[in-house]
């Protein structure tokens, strides 16, 4: 009975050793395929990672490739404005742009006409055609106003000697760190000064009027009132006004030398009196010695 009961026990045994093994084994291999897996999906992870990384690279270089590009060409350049001092007859602003154009890229161009006064004589005297007298131009690019107005200064204006303008001179400055915003400024800045000049001589104008008319009003109404009183039969009170005219600088400076020759002559009377009586009075006492001796 003991040695069937032993080797049941070893047979169970047995049996459990067999069961752990054979787990152990299929664990083995379940952890040997996972780590087979692992490796493989790594590997794959790692060359798509290269793929991407390569193909971002490339992207990064074809984006800076087109920033360069686009900066290249959307690249932002500073004007610059030059003074046109001189500006010749019937000089117009397509002929400035079509003399400045091939030296560089030109933005707004303003020159100032004549005044109004200059104009009216133009006028009067057949003349229609509006002169200018300075100008400004803008170029997109500061150092081509910079090189235009180093290059051109002083030169004459005209390519040919057909052209009206050929003997004219260029009479140019680069205005540095000057904006068209300080020439806008400018000239609203000259527009309201003349418009209040305008105001104010339209206001005087009026007030010369206004107290010409009342004058006249008051003129008027004097001479009715005269005209009953010489009718009734009372004497009319007429006023008499007395004005006394300003001297002028010839009448002053004639009445200071009077004045000045008059003094230096009281002066010289003055002093003849003084010897006079001085002269007087030494007499006296000499008369009143030499009487005094011969009393004596």
């Amino acid at each position: 009975m003991q040695r069937r009961e032993e080797e049941k026990e070893r047979k169970t045994i047995a049996q459990r050793n067999e069961r752990e093994e054979e787990e152990q084994a299929k664990e083995d291999e379940d952890r040997a395929d996972d780590e087979d897996h692992r490796n493989k999906d790594g590997a794959s992870a790692a060359a798509a990672y290269n793929d991407e990384d390569a193909a971002g690279r490339k992207n990064n270089k074809t984006k800076q490739k087109g920033v360069e590009h686009s900066s290249g060409s959307d690249k932002k350049f500073v004007p610059g404005v030059i003074y046109l001092g001189h500006i010749p007859p019937r000089f117009r602003p397509k002929h400035l742009r079509n003399l400045l154009s091939p030296y560089g890229e030109i933005g707004r161009i303003f020159l100032q006409p004549e005044d109004r006064q200059v104009r009216k004589r133009k006028r009067k005297s057949g003349l229609r055609r509006c002169d200018f007298i300075e100008g400004w131009v803008e170029f997109r690019d500061k150092r081509v106003a910079k090189r235009v107005a180093a290059s051109l200064h002083s030169t004459p204006m005209g390519t040919r000697k057909r052209q009206w303008f050929s003997s004219d001179l260029w009479c140019i400055k680069y205005l540095h760190r000057f904006q068209w915003t300080h020439l806008s400024e400018r000239l609203a800045y000259e527009q309201t000064v003349l418009q209040q000049r305008l105001r104010t001589e339209v206001s005087q104008a009026k007030r010369e009027t206004n107290f010409y008319l009342n004058n006249v009003d008051k003129s008027a109404h004097l001479d009715k009132l005269r005209r009953k009183r010489q009718r009734v039969g009372q004497q009319a009170d007429e006023k008499t006004w007395d004005f006394t005219q300003r001297q002028t600088e010839e009448e002053i400076q004639m009445k200071k030398k009077e004045k000045e020759k008059y003094s230096i002559t009281q002066k010289h009377l003055d002093k003849g009196q003084l010897i006079q009586q001085k002269s007087q009075s030494n007499l006296s006492l000499l008369v009143k010695i030499f009487n005094s001796n011969q009393s004596e």
